[in-house]
């Protein structure tokens, strides 16, 4: 693996800001302490800052030479509404409240590359680093393209980088195409009468109702789409009631549908409709489905080629898998992807053989309460922001550099699927 010397001199630094984030987690539309430290680092490194985008969001900008490429580097901010279970000295000083997706690796890892640049200054064009907000709610990267982020700061491309557990850490994955699936999360509130337990004739029942909904909805998936068309319909919430003997008025229904193909997902919004209403009406009863819908992740061919070409001249060919299968969650980076293109890549973070001492006992993945963040791994996110940015503003292919120190090769490739 080969990164840049003077970032690698630099991770106890880059480190110690990961850890301060990870014990000072904030929800979205709530970074406030995360986005004052953030432009305070990116002032001190010389770099011009702009606040209030999607209100907490960060944007920074960094320009070198008369080059008039530009582009966009971005990392979320917000932490999850989970109580950690680590107990280690940088555990989430806020209960429940918890950095469980690796959002205070992602700040850091474009913080140590601001860092870079900004010393450096052997690039010629444009840096925009983006700090977006609330990306676990689907919303924050939506609102900043709304408010014009992309007319306030052009960039010609845009990129983003999540740290994947369960992958071999220090390696990459991407693919062209749709990376991350579309997404409908739904509620269903269905109201009928309540009665007594015993007498359920006197009333309306939608309990009975809901649970023909459920059932109902998930032949949406085995006889509405096409086999081939990959998706999944879950429904997590079913509340309704207090007590044993008593048939309540209304019962709440949640959940969530995703799909790559956005002609399959609205099949099945259309679909949910149908039965949500028809269902209901067969049983006296009144319901309403509510839908939030998020797009797909959809990588644009040229760039995805040209990041895994950086990559490869990071790390090597075996530790690249530039053809991952794509992944059934969702990321509200698609909605900078829809306004620019750009690439959205996997950086393997291990199996949590990191952990400090006192993590807790579960497994260190993604929304987990034992996750932390590997630090072993953001010397590398930094050197892969700072070459990805060097080569796209010089227009120059992806090529090996002689600025780099040889650390060590691994024959250990991204493992498609996980």
């Amino acid at each position: 693996m080969k990164v840049i010397p003077e970032i690698q001199a630099a991770q106890a630094e880059i480190k110690a800001l990961r850890r301060w984030f990870h014990a000072h987690p904030e929800l979205g539309f709530e970074e406030t302490e995360t986005s004052d430290l953030i432009a305070k680092t990116l002032e001190g490194y010389g770099i011009e800052v702009h606040r209030g985008l999607a209100r907490t969001g960060v944007v920074g900008v960094l320009r070198s030479g008369g080059g008039n490429r530009a582009i966009g580097l971005r990392a979320d901010m917000d932490a999850l509404p989970m109580q950690e279970m680590n107990t280690f000295a940088h555990r989430s000083q806020y209960p429940g409240k918890m950095h469980a997706c690796g959002h205070d690796g992602h700040m850091a890892m474009l913080l140590g590359a601001a860092r870079h640049l900004a010393r450096t200054r052997d690039f010629d064009g444009t840096v925009v680093f983006i700090f977006s907000p609330a990306e676990e709610n689907g919303s924050g990267a939506k609102v900043m393209v709304d408010e014009g982020i992309f007319e306030k700061f052009p960039v010609d491309a845009v990129f983003g980088l999540h740290n994947w557990p369960g992958v071999p850490a220090n390696s990459f994955g991407l693919r062209p195409g749709s990376i991350l699936a579309a997404c409908a999360d739904f509620d269903i509130r269905i109201k009928g009468v309540g009665a007594h337990a015993v007498l359920p004739h006197n009333g309306k029942d939608p309990v009975l109702t809901a649970a023909h909904v459920v059932t109902a909805l998930q032949g949406i998936i085995t006889r509405s789409k096409r086999p081939i068309d990959t998706a999944v319909l879950t429904v997590a919430k079913f509340h309704g009631g207090e007590v044993r003997n008593s048939i309540p008025d209304v019962v709440e229904l949640a959940g969530t549908a995703r799909a790559f193909n956005e002609s399959t997902l609205d099949l099945i919004v259309s679909r949910m409709q149908r039965i949500v209403e028809n269902t209901a009406a067969a049983h006296d009863c009144q319901a309403k489905l509510t839908v939030a819908r998020y797009p797909a992740t959809v990588n644009s061919t040229e760039e995805t080629h040209f990041a895994a070409e950086v990559m490869r001249s990071i790390v090597g060919g075996e530790k690249v898998d530039a053809d991952i299968e794509p992944v059934i969650g969702t990321e509200d980076f698609a909605w900078m992807l829809r306004a620019r293109p750009g690439a959205y890549a996997l950086l393997g973070a291990g199996n949590g053989e990191h952990r400090d001492p006192g993590h807790g006992s579960g497994p260190c993945d993604l929304h987990n309460t034992s996750y932390d963040f590997n630090d072993d791994i953001l010397a590398l996110g930094s050197t892969y922001w700072v070459e990805l940015a060097r080569r796209w503003l010089s227009g120059a292919p992806a090529l090996t550099s002689p600025r780099y120190t040889d650390q060590g090769k691994s024959n250990h490739g991204l493992a498609s699927g996980q």
